[in-house]
């Protein structure tokens, strides 16, 4: 298991490659079996998967004060909100909505995931 820094002396799930496979992994692999679902209960598998990697991302923020975390949490708990909305046709994102939602929830998350820890660093304090 990695370490955090000094300041926060806890262990950083996102660095640990079992914790990573269950909190960020597998809930991305289901949500790319998904899409071989009716719209409804792909909708469930989502934001279910999405709230799950967020609270992931903002309880090991909390715990060793990983950067990425801080910014992806809350992206990802956005992004669940997103995949409600558009279920329930309150989000306009058209015939191609899935397609969006997958590929701005992935790209989005890579996107902060590097950037964020090129900018401020790997650890601030938790």
């Amino acid at each position: 298991m990695g370490k955090c820094d000094a300041v926060g002396g806890a262990k950083d799930w996102a660095s640990d490659t079992r914790a990573f496979i269950a909190l960020w992994a597998l809930p991305g692999a289901a949500m790319l079996a998904a899409l071989l679902l009716e719209p409804t209960l792909r909708a469930a598998v989502w934001a279910g998967m999405l709230v799950w990697m967020g609270f992931a991302c903002l309880l090991n923020a909390r715990r060793c004060g990983r950067i990425h975390c801080r910014v992806t949490g809350p992206y990802l708990l956005a992004m669940a909100g997103l995949v409600v909305a558009y279920a329930a046709g309150a989000a306009p994102f058209g015939p191609h909505g899935w397609s969006f939602l997958g590929g701005a929830t992935l790209i989005g998350f890579v996107v902060l995931w590097w950037g964020s820890e090129r900018l401020w660093g790997k650890f601030g304090r938790p």
